[in-house]
């Protein structure tokens, strides 16, 4: 574990939703596409959306390189990473009580910049199997001058804590006697149908498609 001083991991609001095993943890990770870094550059809070994926205990974050957040997280500034899943929109029969569901994963730490061209080539096959299995090997290995354009950093875990809600409205007793639907309605995550471009050739086909 680092010696880095970062906020306390235990949650506070709310704590029975709180988790700390990497098995929740990890099982949040991998079902993610983004996940929102934050970093103090030249004194300004900066949060940014990056695309990213899970690799064993770390979490793999990629960008250009020209991207001074990345810059500054691989020259060592302390960063936040959070992961959000929004599961369904919790409806009471109060604004007060309404709510979401939702499973989240806030990371502190520092990363560490990924600069040998294989473990690089590695982790963005990892990353970019994670977004659409099978597909990388498809496709035409990077260039040296995309991979030189191409920043990657490693956060690791061990600073890492999870956030879960689920289940319906917890309306007051009296809410409940108010004639207005309460419950909740699912959200989820699909693969839309595959929208060729012009230039697809005719019978080729696209990947298989995950469901969430």
């Amino acid at each position: 574990m680092s010696s880095l001083p970062v906020p306390n991991l235990r949650v506070g609001r709310l704590a029975d939703r709180a988790h700390y095993d990497r098995d929740t943890v990890d099982a949040i990770l991998d079902a993610a596409y983004v996940v929102h870094v934050g970093v103090v550059v030249d004194g300004a809070p900066v949060v940014i959306p990056f695309a990213c994926a899970r690799v064993g205990d770390e979490l793999v974050i990629h960008g250009s390189t020209r991207a001074g957040m990345l810059s500054a997280a691989a020259a060592g500034a302390p960063i936040c990473a959070t992961v959000t899943l929004l599961d369904g929109l919790v409806l009471a029969r109060s604004a007060f009580h309404s709510s979401m569901n939702y499973r989240s994963v806030v990371i502190h730490g520092v990363a560490r910049a990924v600069d040998d061209p294989h473990e690089k080539v590695q982790l963005l096959d990892a990353l970019f199997d994670h977004l659409l299995p099978g597909r990388r090997e498809q496709l035409r290995a990077m260039s040296s001058g995309e991979l030189s354009a191409t920043a990657v950093i490693a956060l690791a875990l061990d600073r890492a804590s999870a956030k879960v809600r689920t289940g319906g409205p917890n309306d007051p007793e009296p809410d409940k006697r108010h004639e207005v639907w309460g419950g909740v309605i699912p959200l989820t995550l699909t693969y839309g149908e595959p929208q060729p471009d012009g230039t697809t050739a005719i019978g080729v086909a696209p990947p298989e498609m995950r469901k969430f």
